[in-house]
Parts: C-alpha cells; sequence; structure tokens
C-alpha cells in the first residue's frame, strides 16, 4: 500500500496494490500490522455500511466523547470525502482536507479521532464503508454545518444545486458554536 499525507499530515490518504487479471482484481483492504506501523496505532472495533443517492451530503459529524478515528473506502460510486480539524491545540485547528474516493480509485482515507467527517456523493449512487476506533455513541455525536463558512470546505456541488441533507445535517452549529477537543 502506498500513504500519502494530505495538507493536514495526520489525514493519510491509502492506496492498495491492485492485482489485476483476466478474472477481475484482488487487493488487500485492511492490514492491522501495516496500517499500525505506516499510520497509526489504532485498534478498530466497529464497521459501519451505509449508501446514499446522488447529491446526498453526511456531515459534518464527530463524538465529542468516544471520539472515532475512522478508515473509509467507497465500494460502489463515487464520494468526495471530507475532514476538518477539531484539535484546538492543533495547528491546523478550523482546516479542512478532502479527497476523492470511489470504486475505481479504490483509495481510502484514516481520520484519526479529533476530527469532524462528511462526505458528497457524486456519482448517482455510492456505498461506503468505513471501520471505527471506538463504538458510535449518538449521545455524544455533534454536527458542524457543512457550509461553514469559517471552515470554506470547496464542496464539489454537482450543478450547484443544494445537497440533500438529513434533519441533523441542516441543524448543524458553526465552527464557532460548536463543542470541539481540547
Amino acid at each position: 500500500m502506498k500513504y500519502t499525507q494530505l495538507s493536514i499530515p495526520d489525514i493519510v490518504l491509502i492506496q492498495p496494490q491492485v492485482y489485476w487479471d483476466h478474472r477481475g482484481f484482488f487487493m488487500e483492504t485492511f492490514r492491522n500490522d501495516e496500517f499500525q506501523k505506516n499510520v497509526a496505532q489504532e485498534v478498530f472495533v466497529q464497521d459501519n455500511h451505509s449508501k446514499s443517492i446522488q447529491s446526498i451530503l453526511r456531515g459534518l459529524h464527530y463524538q465529542i466523547k468516544q471520539p472515532q478515528g475512522k478508515l473509509v473506502r467507497v465500494t460502489s460510486g463515487q464520494i468526495f470525502d471530507v475532514a476538518v480539524d477539531l484539535r484546538k491545540s492543533s495547528p491546523f485547528f478550523g482546516k479542512w482536507t478532502g479527497a476523492i474516493l470511489s470504486v475505481e480509485n479504490k483509495k481510502m482515507l484514516w481520520l484519526p479521532p479529533g476530527f469532524a467527517h462528511g462526505f458528497y456523493v457524486l456519482s448517482d449512487e455510492a456505498e461506503f464503508i468505513y471501520k471505527c476506533t471506538d463504538y458510535y455513541a449518538p449521545e455524544h455525536e455533534r454536527c458542524i454545518r457543512w457550509n461553514d463558512t469559517s471552515i470554506a470546505i470547496d464542496w464539489p456541488i454537482i450543478h450547484g444545486n443544494s445537497p440533500i441533507l438529513s434533519q441533523k445535517d441542516e441543524d448543524g452549529l458553526t465552527l464557532k458554536n460548536a463543542e470541539v477537543f481540547t
């Protein structure tokens, strides 16, 4: 696997080695010893899988207690995936970075605890799988508005239309008013 730090160095884009032949392909999507050696000393405890249609935007989500690190990948379609640094002590606090993840490019993204996470569906539909370092705890879940001008994420919104949001995402707070990490 190839590991590339993005503009926020704690966010790592992972490109697996894909072996193609006339039958199709094979790739390792996760290997604990390699992940711990090259990315982070974390243990995953939960896997999640979601499916969304084009223009769905999910995020920016995080858990203020029981924060989750996430290793994310797409198994169908294409998304624009985003991480926002919410660690007040970080020189990248309030900054974002992102990458296009797709079934074609097979890239994965590592987001450590302390980041808000969101994604926007670019294809007709997309399936998204992610490993988490802590369990989902809805009582600790928080949401920052996807279009907070202080963060200024450059979402690749299709045809300039508003994204489709859940009520939770509609009600997201600005970074200025949100709980963050120390």
